[in-house]
């Protein structure tokens, strides 16, 4: 069986950015694949500030990063990048921690602003911890998750198709990835 990790960088338990994750998921549950997922906010704050590798929690979480076949980095965009916390967690992942995924980004934003930062602040990092095989990402706009009366999100048609096809992508390289090996 396949395996993925989503990596969720929000620093906010309550994020448009889980409705993102939350379609990744289930495409990839739906796909047959053993899916986990790191809040990387729900981390000791000392470990990931002090660089604590041998921690038992990042011990756990990198594990899981090992473990998988395809890995998802989710985060909204803060100043133009990625959010400080996942960096944090990104910075105590093996150096070649990556190498051999197949990595899709999924970032969320106020506005088509940052549209590129998956390309220049978050696909260097990527790479400089072994990644190869990193996939065009998504970008999504908060317009585009609407908040529920019932604490849900609603996400919008457009936003639905491009995730479809992510995902999609993301399912047939892991497997062809798998099978080849």
């Amino acid at each position: 069986m396949a395996k993925a990790v989503i990596i969720n960088g929000s620093p906010t338990a309550g994020s448009r950015l889980n409705a993102v994750m939350d379609y990744a998921e289930q495409a990839l549950t739906a796909a047959n694949f053993e899916v986990s997922r790191i809040d990387v906010a729900g981390l000791p704050p000392e470990d990931l500030i002090h660089t604590k590798f041998e921690s038992e929690h990042i011990v756990k979480a990198n594990g899981l990063v090992a473990e998988a076949d395809a890995v998802i980095v989710a985060s909204p965009v803060y100043k133009a990048s990625f959010t400080g916390v996942l960096k944090t967690f990104l910075d105590l992942i093996p150096q070649k921690g990556l190498a051999g995924k197949i990595v899709l980004p999924m970032f969320i934003g106020g506005s088509l602003a940052h549209l590129l930062a998956i390309d220049y602040s978050l696909k260097p990092v990527l790479s400089s911890i072994g990644a190869r095989h990193i996939l065009g990402g998504v970008y999504a706009v908060d317009a585009q998750v609407a908040r529920t009366e019932d604490g849900g999100f609603d996400v919008a048609e457009v936003l639905q198709e491009r995730l479809a096809s992510a995902m999609e992508e993301l399912i047939e390289e892991t497997r062809y990835r798998i099978e080849r090996a």
